[in-house]
């Protein structure tokens, strides 16, 4: 910039069938949303076809570069890795209650989280966030984005669209940082490749600290442990059963904590080839949710369930007439 200072700049796809005015509307709200660990956007150039979004520059690039390096991996001792994961937790949870809009972010993964020159963390890329009306519980939807690897399965089979599906991502996500492995690696045994199904294992075993990245020659214990338990219930395949990210929060800043013992995680949904069974992800109520989109109650009905206080909103919503699908592109490889 003119004062020297370093800015990073997104250029909108020119193949974008976002006009200048949604896409001005867009910039504003996200000039609203201001975290620490956010990363900041400073403003945006409109000309002619080019629509372009400018940001803080964060010289140390992404979390991914860092944590599956090992030339790098060593940077990250575990002081660094728990503040980076409480990092994250506070950036949701302002995204998802604290902010002015309410943000499901979508895509939450190790390639999404920069690093400032201090390794603080901060949430990038909203180019899949949704907004989300304070009155609702969820949204059905049909346009699944993400990446596989951190879906939630009822979002990936289904298009059930809470807050619920980031605690998800956040779950899968803790797990990597604690381990430093992808949450799939097919270079291992099968019986490792799945790092949800391989955390899982070791847990029923009581052997839960052998998850913990071998490069850490020092970590607290208990700490780790409690972080594998807490990534083991953001994971579980029932909503409802999952905690949300204020309740993270919590567990994570306190010096004494009681968690529940998690369930079997979800593994469906989480890879790009699968099928379908009749078993509901979903909350486990009496009345099948209704949409505004007929063929989205029409697939969703005996699997996706809420109570009666819920409201679904469909394509022709306030949700879907300012999603940021358009601002970006996340890839939709495995595990990345």
């Amino acid at each position: 910039m003119p004062n020297g200072q370093e800015v990073a700049v997104k250029k909108l796809s020119l193949d974008s069938r976002q006009g200048i005015k949604e896409f001005t509307n867009e910039v504003k709200l996200l000039l609203k949303i201001q975290h620490k660990n956010l990363v900041i956007l400073f403003g945006c150039c409109v000309d002619g076809p080019a629509k372009m979004l400018v940001y803080e520059y964060l010289p140390n690039k992404s979390l991914d570069c860092f944590l599956f390096a090992k030339e790098k991996s060593p940077s990250l001792d575990w002081t660094k890795r728990f503040q980076i994961v409480t990092g994250i937790a506070r950036g949701l949870l302002y995204l998802h209650e604290e902010a002015p809009v309410r943000i499901i972010h979508r895509d939450i993964k190790a390639s999404n989280i920069l690093l400032d020159e201090q390794l603080n963390p901060k949430i990038s890329d909203f180019g899949l966030a949704r907004l989300f009306p304070e009155d609702g519980t969820h949204v059905n939807t049909f346009k699944i984005s993400g990446t596989y690897g951190y879906m939630a399965p009822e979002y990936a089979l289904h298009g059930y669209l809470s807050v619920k599906a980031d605690v998800f991502s956040f779950g899968v996500l803790l797990l990597e940082i604690i381990s430093g492995r992808k949450s799939s690696d097919r270079r291992l045994d099968p019986q490792k490749a799945d790092l949800l199904i391989y955390a899982w294992e070791l847990f029923q075993e009581r052997r839960t600290l052998e998850l913990v990245d071998s490069s850490l020659e020092n970590y607290d214990a208990d700490e780790a442990a409690m972080c594998i338990q807490l990534g083991l219930l953001c994971c579980q395949p029932t909503v409802s059963d999952r905690p949300d990210m204020n309740s993270v929060n919590l567990t994570l800043s306190s010096d004494s904590f009681t968690l529940p013992r998690p369930g079997k995680p979800a593994t469906q949904g989480r890879v790009s080839r699968w099928t379908t069974d009749s078993s509901s992800a979903l909350t486990k109520n009496t009345t099948t949710t209704n949409t505004t989109t007929t063929n989205a109650s029409s697939t969703l009905t005996g699997a996706t369930n809420a109570t009666s206080s819920t409201k679904a909103f469909g394509g022709n919503s306030f949700v879907e007439d300012y999603s940021r699908n358009s601002i970006s592109y996340s890839s939709m490889d495995e595990g990345r």
